[in-house]
């Protein structure tokens, strides 16, 4: 550079660099450092779905292990509760404290299960198209039973009996207070249970994994079987202390019926007993029996429908008529006016029970010996009451005495064990499978009580809502015993649409096993005094069939031959009735056509249990719609 350039050139700025620096990445390498980078990346981009994958997969094995742990937790948990078959003095469930270190074990595993399907990699897995499926139910199982376990068992398990080694008495009182106390637990509990149902049937149903679909369908099974069950626990907490006394004594009539003569609640009204309950403590203070409430009358009014279908049996003058209808309100409310009549004495609610109830309780509390030695078991009591008695009495007035007899050696062992905690639990298994079966009912005189009760099964009420709806009656019209030996059969099947309207058609069948020979006189019985010839063992029965309300007959037939029926209504069902004769050793067909209301669903089935349970089939058909 000559002086000239050093003079005319421009002067550096302070701080500037005379060189020139190389940019950052160049270098001979640059473009394959850039490439490695994006092979990286690609790879990790490509490797998260296979890793979430995998994550997935291996969480939800862990699931499935902590669910089944749960399950196995929640078996034992139902074990502890249920009545041990066979036990000698019925059953003796473990204590409270096991029963609450299974529930919390249950939780523990369910809460588990659910933050194991939680997270990053589930939510989108769960959101893939057909790929999802499984996992958005595997997901939403393990929440289900994580609610289910913490938030409808918990509270359900702290509101049970709750027995301790050194349990002695007062087990009903102890129980009322205890139920009393977390009431509101198990209310919310029950609209937990009901949120919880709804989710579970909003998952996916079909997969292209069978095992998720089976886990969805247990589940489904488990929560339909429990919701039940919540709902009656909900109501106990809201009724059972004022009706065991809580507030002051009670009083109930209670009846046993005889399922051997069938009526439209079970069984004609037999022995009867009046029950007190005292702020948890139960006792019987007295007996009877038919022959004594046969005078008693009332002029009660239970509407002009009720008059206008049973006038001719005059149920409010004739005991034996009380309870022709299913509606046990109505059977109810004519025993409580019948005992006022009688005696003057006011009761605030009445019970219904049959043998079968008695040999459930039989099998909690273990036999009981009446006054003549004979000893009542879970297994003989049903046959003893309701055939073999009337081989060992010929005497009316004796054989009357036997089963007022059999009804108070059975009530001892029974208010023994309700003072039991041990025996609690098993003892209110009992009681719900009776109301299950519909063996039990119960009605209260109190209003608020009973608004609440009627939902149930066990108030015995013939609802008046819509819908499809399937009942066989049948009223013992000879003033028999032959019903033991009856079997009865209903298929209910749905046959499309027409104009709007489904054709339905009802087969009964009846079949008489009596024998023709052998067989007591007061057992074979024809009261009715039939102007045709009968033989020994022949039955008759009016049979009624309670269809849905608005539906209408369009034919029927008779072991194959068309035959009239009686039509009338009640409380909104429309109601077809045949006089039948049922021979000894003889079944009878009855075909129903009807049309009834347009509806996609199965009906509403109206029990009567008697000795022999109703078999049932029903066959809803496709998909119905206006």
């Amino acid at each position: 550079m000559t002086e000239q350039d050093i003079g005319t050139a421009e002067p550096r700025r302070p701080g500037r660099v005379a060189f020139r620096t190389r940019r950052p990445g160049r270098s001979r390498e640059g473009a394959p450092g850039r490439r490695r980078v994006l092979r990286n990346t690609l790879l990790a981009a490509a490797a998260l779905p296979l890793a979430g994958a995998v994550w997935v997969g291996v969480t939800g094995l862990l699931a499935r292990s902590e669910l089944l742990a749960a399950g196995r937790d929640l078996d034992a948990l139902r074990q502890s509760v249920a009545p041990v078959p066979g036990a000698a003095s019925g059953a003796v469930p473990r204590f409270a404290q096991e029963r609450e270190r299974e529930v919390r074990s249950a939780a523990d595993h369910a809460a588990r299960a659910h933050h194991l399907t939680t997270g990053p990699a589930w939510y989108p897995a769960a959101a893939l198209p057909f790929l999802g499926g499984p996992v958005k139910t595997v997901r939403g199982a393990a929440y289900a039973a994580d609610r289910l376990a913490g938030d409808v068992l918990s509270p359900l398990v702290r509101a049970l009996p709750s027995p301790m080694p050194d349990s002695r008495g007062d087990g009903m009182s102890e129980a009322l207070m205890t139920l009393q106390e977390h009431a509101p637990e198990v209310v919310q509990a029950a609209r937990t249970a009901v949120e919880v149902q709804a989710d579970v049937n909003k998952l996916p149903r079909s997969t292209w994994l069978p095992a998720a679909d089976r886990a969805r369908a247990g589940l489904a099974r488990q929560m339909d079987r429990l919701g039940p069950v919540m709902t009656d626990a909900s109501l106990a907490a809201r009724v059972l202390p004022p009706m065991l006394g809580a507030q002051g004594e009670r009083r109930y009539f209670l009846a046993f019926q005889n399922i051997a003569e069938a009526r439209g609640t079970g069984g004609v009204p037999g022995a009867f007993a009046v029950l007190s309950a005292d702020r948890g403590h139960l006792s019987f203070e007295r007996f009877g029996n038919n022959t004594e409430m046969a005078t008693a009358k009332t002029d009660l009014d239970l509407g002009a429908g009720f008059a206008a279908r049973y006038q001719g049996s005059e149920p409010t003058q004739v005991w034996a008529n009380s309870n022709m209808s299913p509606h046990f309100p109505y059977a109810a409310r004519i025993w409580a006016a019948a005992w006022r009549e009688h005696t003057g004495e006011r009761v605030d609610g009445v019970f219904a029970v049959d043998p079968t109830t008695l040999s459930r309780f039989l099998r909690v509390t273990g036999p009981a010996r009446m006054a003549g030695g004979t000893e009542l078991t879970a297994d003989n009591v049903v046959d003893l009451t309701e055939r073999a008695s009337y081989a060992m009495y010929d005497n009316v007035a004796r054989r009357k005495a036997f089963f007022v007899d059999a009804a108070r050696a059975a009530a001892g062992p029974l208010i023994t064990a309700t003072s039991d905690m041990r025996r609690l639990p098993a003892l209110l298994v009992a009681l719900n499978d009776s109301q299950r079966d519909g063996r039990l009912k119960v009605w209260s005189a109190h209003a608020a009580e009973q608004r609440l009760i009627e939902s149930r099964p066990y108030s015995g009420t013939l609802p008046e809502t819509p819908g499809p709806f399937a009942g066989l009656i049948v009223n013992n019209a000879a003033g028999s015993k032959l019903d033991y030996y009856l079997d009865r059969s209903l298929v209910w099947e749905a046959n499309g649409c027409s104009s709007g309207d489904r054709p339905v058609t009802a087969t009964v069948t009846l079949t008489n096993r009596a024998p023709d020979s052998g067989l007591p006189g007061y057992v074979t019985l024809r009261e009715d005094s039939p102007p045709y010839h009968t033989q020994p063992g022949d039955n008759r029965l009016l049979v009624s069939y309670y269809a849905g309300v608005g539906a209408t007959l369009t034919g029927a037939t008779l072991d194959g031959r068309p035959v009239e029926l009686a039509p009338g209504v009640e409380r909104g069902h429309s109601v077809y009735t045949l006089d039948l004769e049922l021979p000894a050793q003889s079944s009878r067909t009855l075909v129903l056509h009807l049309l009834e209301p347009h509806a996609d669903r199965a009906p509403t089935l109206l029990q009567q249990s008697l000795v022999t349970p109703l078999r049932t089939t029903l066959k809803p058909g496709g998909s119905c719609r206006v």
